[in-house]
């Protein structure tokens, strides 16, 4: 009696799957990464197939920023990333109504008789997933704990690591659909989403940042800088991550967003302090501050009226005293530094231009005051090999270059 059912079962399971199937995915929010396909039924008389069973010649749709993998027994077969429709002509599941039909017919009772064997059940699991291959946006990310970050200043020879707190958004896309798959979604029954993994991104992104910003200062970026330089910081983070997220989990790094970045406030106050200190060797600034200071004391010890006019006026004189000639003498070495540095260039320039006599005297003429001798004419290697002194080698005739 058993096996009359099983073959019953078989019968009709058989002929409910022979009808061409149409699977589509509704939507792909920005949350779902991953969904299973949906069977189109409606008002079509295909209402009792199998589940997980796909016909031959059955037709998948493939929107925009999706990518299709079709799965079966357990194991990738096909994967299409290209928009429009994908008929599966491959399937170990054959109908009637796709391909050759006695070929189909045959199949069909080969397939009954596998059926009846399995209890009148389909001995196959086939499915289709949709992979959502846009950009995922909106993950926050915020360290708690400070990340180092070193700052370097060639102007005033400051090197040093400062504590800061960054906080923004990042996003990043699925590039390869088979490794995200196998690794991070598997054969799910419904949707996977973003929800799902955020923890240990975010985990693993917190981690990489010292690193990244390691990359990031050796460029010169200083912190205060860095959300002008959100580009570089991505490329830092992928380059860092490459191997675990590329390599494992399929994912790469689209944009990185820096929404504030805040350094300790002990470590502002010493680059302030530095950056102060290292302004001041210059000369012209340095002046500038002193006679700032002079102009301050001068305009508070003419506000001293509580010992009488005479002391205010005392007060004024000590006041212009008091460093006075510091300043002026500051003013004059920036000028001097000024005038050096314009003078540089001819310097260099009658340097280069100079020649050494064959007794010895350094000259810039034509002729040497020692000893009357003519400066001897530039030489120049040919292609050749020939030293020449003209405009064209004697050896080969190549003009001079």
């Amino acid at each position: 009696m058993g096996l009359i059912q099983a073959a019953m079962a078989a019968g009709g399971s058989v002929l409910a799957d022979q009808w061409r199937e149409y699977f589509y995915c509704p939507s792909l929010s920005n949350d779902t990464l991953l969904t299973k396909g949906e069977k189109k039924a409606g008002r079509g008389s295909n209402k009792k197939g199998s589940d997980n069973v796909i016909s031959d010649g059955s037709i998948i749709a493939i929107n925009e920023g999706q990518c299709m993998i079709l799965v079966d027994q357990g194991q990738i077969t096909e994967i299409c990333a290209e928009a429009g429709e994908f008929v599966y002509d491959v399937s170990t599941e054959s109908s009637i109504f796709y391909g050759n039909l006695s070929e189909s017919i045959v199949n069909s009772f080969k397939e009954f008789g596998k059926r009846v064997g399995f209890g009148g059940v389909a001995p196959k699991d086939q499915r289709v997933y949709f992979i959502n291959t846009k950009e995922i946006l909106g993950n926050k990310y915020g360290t708690v704990n400070p990340v180092p970050f070193r700052v370097v200043d060639t102007n005033i020879g400051l090197d040093m690591d400062v504590s800061i707190k960054c906080h923004g958004e990042y996003s990043y896309r699925v590039v390869d659909p088979v490794l995200f798959y196998k690794n991070i979604c598997g054969n799910v029954e419904g949707s996977f989403t973003k929800e799902k993994i955020d923890s240990q991104l975010k985990s693993e992104l917190l981690t990489a940042l010292q690193p990244a910003f390691a990359k990031i200062s050796e460029m010169g970026i200083r912190y205060s800088a860095l959300p002008g330089h959100t580009t570089e910081i991505a490329n830092a983070l992928n380059e860092v991550l490459s191997d675990k997220w590329a390599g494992f989990y399929g994912i790469t790094i689209t944009s990185f967003g820096v929404s504030s970045v805040i350094a300790n406030e002990e470590d502002e106050k010493t680059i302030k302090e530095l950056q102060r200190a290292g302004a001041l060797r210059n000369p012209n600034m340095a002046a500038a501050t002193i006679a700032s200071a002079q102009a301050q004391a001068m305009q508070d010890a003419a506000k001293n009226t509580a010992a009488g006019p005479m002391m205010a006026f005392a007060g004024m004189n000590m006041a212009q005293q008091a460093g006075g000639l510091n300043a002026n003498q500051l003013f004059a070495m920036g000028a001097q530094q000024q005038q050096a540095q314009q003078a540089q260039p001819v310097q260099n320039q009658a340097a280069a231009e100079s020649w050494t006599c064959s007794c010895g005297s350094v000259n810039t003429g034509n002729f040497c005051p020692n000893c009357g001798s003519k400066k001897p004419a530039a030489t120049w290697t040919c292609s050749c090999g020939t030293v020449n002194d003209g405009n064209f080698c004697t050896s080969c005739g190549s003009p001079r270059r």
